[in-house]
């Protein structure tokens, strides 16, 4: 029998990571079977722990669950410690250990395909919800010159800096929470949108000036123009959705599980030609 693994979520009937992850079965000869897992909102631990029990090996999870899966895993590696969400779970053993691959999927994703450093840079991240709190050390550990995390709620982006200081071999030094209406007269090298925005078509208010002179704007949304894109675009930026991204993370995974690392480039190109 091929050993068992899936996403869980509530939705999941969306997810491409089945498709994702048999195109790296695939391509590495991995003996694997990969499925959707719904979980009722309220039975979230019984679904995992049942898959578990059933002979599961690892799962993906996605929204809403993630911190659910921070707190139900008994152990923590890398970047679920200080998001307090985690993507992905391994079995270890009578275990489970839980990972979040949010961050190496974007930083992959910025570095490697789209020829983006962010050390020296001027940084600006969108939204202080689940996802900044999954990438924000990552980006940190680049060392860029500058790094503003802006929010309409400005009391939450505030939070989510203080959440970081906690880590003391982070340099917090050139990082700051400001609401929208004070970018005004600044500008960014890298303007990532970790917010929600764009699945309702939606954008926040930002002012003409805000990407410098060859600025990458990436939104996290993928499979959509968004607004975001669509008017970073008209102001000369270069556009990237998060579709790398959701590929590069399930790679992490998928070396996590399987102590493989599959090549992306070749999944990334698949589903942009299907899209």
């Amino acid at each position: 029998m091929s050993d068992r693994y899936a996403v869980v979520g509530n939705p999941v009937g969306h997810s491409k990571s089945p498709q994702i992850h048999a195109a790296f079965a695939r391509q590495t000869g991995q003996d694997i079977s990969y499925d959707r897992l719904l979980a009722p909102l309220d039975s979230f631990e019984a679904t995992v722990r049942r898959f578990f029990h059933e002979g599961g090996h690892g799962l993906n999870v996605t929204v809403p669950f993630k911190r659910e899966a921070w707190d139900l895993v008994d152990h923590c590696e890398g970047g679920a410690l200080s998001a307090e969400a985690v993507n992905t779970i391994k079995r270890s053993g009578n275990q489970l250990i839980g990972y979040n691959t949010d961050g190496v999927g974007l930083l992959a994703d910025l570095e490697h395909n789209l020829g983006a450093a962010i050390a020296g840079k001027r940084v600006l991240l969108m939204g202080a919800g689940g996802a900044s709190y999954g990438v924000l050390q990552p980006l940190l550990e680049r060392r860029p010159d500058l790094l503003v995390v802006v929010n309409r709620t400005l009391d939450k982006a505030e939070r989510l800096i203080r959440h970081f200081h906690q880590y003391e071999s982070l340099t917090l030094r050139g990082i700051a929470a400001q609401p929208y209406a004070l970018l005004a007269g600044q500008s960014f090298d890298l303007v990532i949108n970790a917010t929600s925005a764009g699945l309702e078509g939606e954008m926040p208010q930002l002012p003409d000036g805000l990407f410098a002179q060859g600025a990458i704007a990436y939104d996290m949304v993928y499979g959509r123009e968004t607004q975001f894109l669509g008017f970073a675009r008209a102001r000369g930026a270069t556009c990237a959705d998060g579709l790398g991204m959701l590929v590069e993370q399930a790679a992490e995974s998928f070396f996590i599980w399987r102590g493989v690392r599959p090549r992306t480039a070749p999944v990334i190109a698949q589903l942009r030609s299907e899209h």
